[in-house]
């Protein structure tokens, strides 16, 4: 009877019963890495406010506005209209195709008049709430059936397919990993697995020859020989490297990173900022932001852990796969360790879609910490 109350209280709580539920364990942590990023950036601007790190400001300040009003929205909105998210964020992709800015080598963007937005950021957070939904009340034999996931494979290939046509293969294939652990995480076959990296294996030499660019089969020969062509393509890791690795323990100190305040490290304020943190603040300091991302990744796995809800569960750990994708790859990438592509360290580079998509996905999963007690059924009520 005591649990039943309970039920029925989380599916009308007020404003100050949500707020007592509030994850600050998840919270805290987002913060410390946007003011983090707002310090660094006001570096990278050369000691100035702009033109980077008062922007970057705006869009946080907006981006609090996404994270609670996706916080405190009852569950049971985001269950019902997930789908619909999705197949906006889809056609926003296919929008981009016949309509898209080019930027930097790629049609990637939608230009709104005032503000570009980059919809392959937004699929990210749509395709986990899709298949939050399209998964919550399968049973162990449902999921143990090939034919259940032919649907939320369609979810993945069709925007997979139009992201590396945009080319963003680095998307994409994050894309692709946070389908597949989803997968893992419901319970496929695991020699569904084996089958899909052999085929994948096999596939290697037709993706190698027909569908990368020519650009992109030079990032993965500069990955393997870095010497090859130092002043061409291998340029930016290798001044990456520079940067990150003169940094030694402590950092050479905040504004007085030559590599980056010399503007010898392209993309410092976006995909390669992890480079610049290294480089002023050294080991330490790309250490603590590792920290902080690990206590991040820890408190999405507890909110998942202790959600009673199927759903709100697999938003959780959904995004859980997003967040370190995004971070193991980018990392990774400046340091030499993955061929150079374009994926940003979540929180910390500067841009909008990156930033504002990833806060709508902290506040979908402080949403799930908040309603983990409430019952849900398969249309909503």
């Amino acid at each position: 009877m005591a649990r039943q109350t309970r039920v029925s209280n989380a599916n009308m709580m007020t404003l100050s019963e949500k707020l007592s539920r509030f994850s600050w364990g998840l919270f805290v942590p987002m913060c410390m890495v946007l003011a983090i990023s707002i310090v660094v950036l006001y570096s990278a601007g050369g000691g100035n406010w702009r033109p980077f790190a008062f922007s970057q400001l705006m869009k946080i300040l907006l981006g609090f506005g996404v994270f609670f009003f996706a916080a405190f929205t009852n569950i049971k909105t985001w269950l019902k209209s997930a789908y619909l998210i999705y197949a906006i964020a889809l056609i926003m992709i296919i929008l981009v195709t016949f309509v898209g800015h080019t930027g930097m080598g790629a049609q990637r963007w939608l230009n709104l008049g005032i503000i570009h937005i980059q919809p392959s950021e937004l699929i990210k957070i749509a395709l986990v709430l899709a298949l939050a939904r399209y998964f919550a009340w399968f049973n162990s034999v449902e999921l143990s059936q090939f034919k259940n996931y032919l649907v939320p494979g369609l979810m993945l290939l069709v925007p997979f397919g139009l992201i590396v046509a945009q080319p963003d293969l680095g998307t994409a294939l994050s894309l692709g990993m946070i389908t597949v652990g989803v997968f893992y995480i419901v319970g496929a076959n695991k020699k569904w697995f084996i089958i899909a990296a052999i085929l994948g294996c096999m596939a290697a030499p037709v993706i190698w020859f027909g569908g990368m660019h020519d650009y992109q089969r030079q990032r993965v020969i500069t990955f393997v020989n870095p010497d090859s062509d130092v002043q061409g393509a291998g340029y930016q890791i290798t001044q990456a490297k520079i940067a990150f690795g003169s940094g030694g323990i402590t950092g050479k100190g905040y504004m007085n990173g030559s590599q980056s305040q010399q503007s010898f490290l392209p993309e410092k304020q976006t995909d390669f900022i992890f480079t610049m943190l290294g480089e002023e603040f050294g080991f330490i300091g790309a250490f603590g932001l590792l920290a902080v991302y690990s206590w991040i990744i820890i408190a999405l796995f507890w909110a998942a852990k202790t959600c009673r809800n199927r759903f709100g569960q697999l938003i959780c750990f959904g995004f859980m796969l997003n967040f370190f994708i995004y971070y193991f790859i980018n990392i990774s990438m400046v340091l030499g360790l993955l061929p150079t592509v374009g994926v940003p360290l979540p929180l910390m580079s500067f841009g909008g879609s990156s930033l504002l998509s990833l806060m709508f996905g902290f506040g979908l999963c402080q949403n799930a910490h908040i309603h983990k007690d409430q019952q849900l059924s398969a249309k909503g009520s």
